[in-house]
């Protein structure tokens, strides 16, 4: 049995310097004021032009970026690999809404399908449908409203996107994950996923379309597509992951009137993500899966699932993942045990991956339990080594 509290395996590849860093980073990150009066200080501070990007890059970013570019990213990569841990680059730039910026999104998407091709050390690529895409588009789309031309034109562009990166990573043999994103422009999403899904995916599984399972509805859709593609005859690639945006989803729903898509319960979510495993397990002639989890029990989960149904450890068709800088006890204990791996690892410029490093913040202080988790187990690491 995997022992994910053996600190020796979850932290050798950081020396002691790293792990201070990591001890004093979660230790701030575990104060609720900081992460919530963090954001508007550090906006504030870039528009008044203050000495401060140095000091995000060398401590938040440092922890949860691989780097500004590509390039930069290459120590992590080479290190990960070194204890069996694949890559999965994640260009983490948002909030730009104009056509010249998602092509140049797309652009640099396909470089990470570039970069990954004949490389055991990048075994996947991924993209968010709204960096190449217009967000009020795309809930137009999710509503089924009537666009006008140039809506439909700048609809037609967005499929010749997507299309262009699916088509790249089917040609260069590389796997790519479309991310879920907020209920109201998922439906869209998941339209565009199926529909390459269905063209790339006829012997393999090249393109995995992203559930999340805090909403109620996810393990019904997940069934429903796994009997599709066993129908029709194709792969349903899927990534599980319980979801990143539950506050802003129950505040919306109770503020404009409509059911709230959230499990009524933090067990109801688990129970659906353990049962999707099991589900995918048992029809895995037509899927392939990536867990993506910090949940200690779900990654057993899967790894008795594994045993049970005496599938190898190196299965391709199932992966673990964890986001770089987070549940190190997970990632390098399952790929010590010899199961595969990878990790998200953002990159791009400092200032333009501050939304996603906020909601790493946030999410280790509203997960219950996860700035704690991490904290204690680098302080047993570091009293370990003492």
């Amino acid at each position: 049995m995997i022992d994910f509290n053996n600190t020796e395996i979850a932290f050798k590849s950081k020396n002691n310097r790293e792990l201070k860093n990591s001890y004093f980073l979660f230790k701030a990150i575990g104060y609720n004021f900081l992460v919530k009066l963090g954001p508007p200080i550090i906006e504030w501070c870039f528009k008044l032009r203050l000495p401060i990007q140095g000091l995000i890059k060398a401590t938040v970013f440092k922890q949860f970026c691989g780097g500004e570019d590509i390039e930069d990213c290459e120590n992590a990569i080479d290190k990960m690999h070194t204890f069996h841990i694949g890559t999965i680059l994640d260009y983490s730039v948002e909030g730009e809404e104009n056509e010249a910026t998602f092509d140049a999104t797309a652009n640099e998407i396909i470089k990470t399908i570039e970069k990954a091709a004949n490389n055991p050390k990048i075994p996947f690529s991924v993209f968010k449908v709204t960096g190449i895409a217009r967000f009020g588009l795309l809930e137009a789309i999710n509503n089924k409203k009537t666009l006008g031309a140039d809506e439909n034109s700048a609809y037609e562009r967005v499929c010749k996107r997507v299309d262009q990166i699916c088509a790249t990573a089917a040609r260069l043999n590389v796997r790519i994950f479309i991310d879920a994103e907020e209920s109201w422009i998922q439906d869209a999403i998941d339209a565009l996923a199926l529909d390459m899904i269905k063209k790339y995916n006829k012997e393999k599984a090249i393109v995995y379309n992203t559930l999340q399972f805090y909403r109620h509805d996810r393990l019904a859709f997940l069934k429903l597509e796994i009997e599709k593609a066993k129908q029709e005859n194709y792969i349903y690639g899927i990534k599980l992951v319980r979801g990143a945006y539950m506050e802003k989803e129950a505040d919306r729903a109770s503020k404009m009137g409509y059911l709230n898509p959230i499990q009524a319960t933090k067990s109801n979510s688990d129970n659906d993500y353990n049962k999707a495993l099991a589900f995918c397990v048992e029809h895995l002639n037509y899927t392939a899966i990536c867990a993506g989890t910090h949940n200690e029990e779900s990654c057993l989960k899967l790894v008795d699932l594994m045993q049970k149904n005496a599938i190898a450890k190196n299965d391709e068709r199932i992966y673990f993942s964890q986001l770089f800088g987070m549940s190190d006890h997970l990632s390098y204990n399952l790929a010590n045990a010899g199961y595969n791996v990878a990790k998200y690892l953002p990159y791009g410029p400092v200032k333009s991956v501050l939304p996603y490093l906020f909601r790493r913040a946030q999410e280790n202080t509203s997960v219950k339990g996860q700035a704690g988790r991490e904290l204690a187990l680098i302080q047993k690491e570091i009293a370990r080594r003492k």
